[in-house]
């Protein structure tokens, strides 16, 4: 569902309900003999709603999605090649790092942080 006709509130409330209803999916795939990586994925996507839904609280949601859809420059972790670092500039001297990782061909959104600086890694998408 898209963010457009939800205000502020309403967003909150959906992202926390799928949170909510999404660990039941994993329960019903493993239940069923789902793959070990379909129960995982809905595992992961239940926290992902409830971080996004912590993060619409602080109005923080839309940077970190700019940050993963166009990033100033993504640069490719040293110590584990499966995972990715995408930056968004954040104010003069800040940075937003949203931090994913790719594996068995799907991508999944790690943490995301604030920085003051682009951290050492193999550059990927230069700025």
């Amino acid at each position: 569902m898209s963010q457009e006709g939800f205000n502020k509130q309403q967003l909150i409330v959906y992202r926390l309900e799928r949170a909510k209803e999404t660990p039941q999916d994993a329960h019903l795939l493993f239940d069923q003999w789902g793959s070990p990586g379909s129960v995982i994925n809905r595992s992961y996507y239940a926290m992902f709603y409830g971080v996004l839904a912590l993060l619409t609280t602080k109005g923080r949601d839309r940077d970190v999605t700019e940050a993963l859809e166009n990033p100033v420059e993504i640069r490719r972790s040293r110590s584990d090649l499966t995972v990715y670092l995408f930056y968004k500039q954040a104010g003069s001297d800040r940075w937003i790092c949203a931090v994913a990782k790719r594996l068995n061909s799907e991508g999944f959104l790690i943490t995301t942080y604030i920085t003051d600086a682009i951290k050492e890694g193999d550059r990927i998408w230069p700025r």
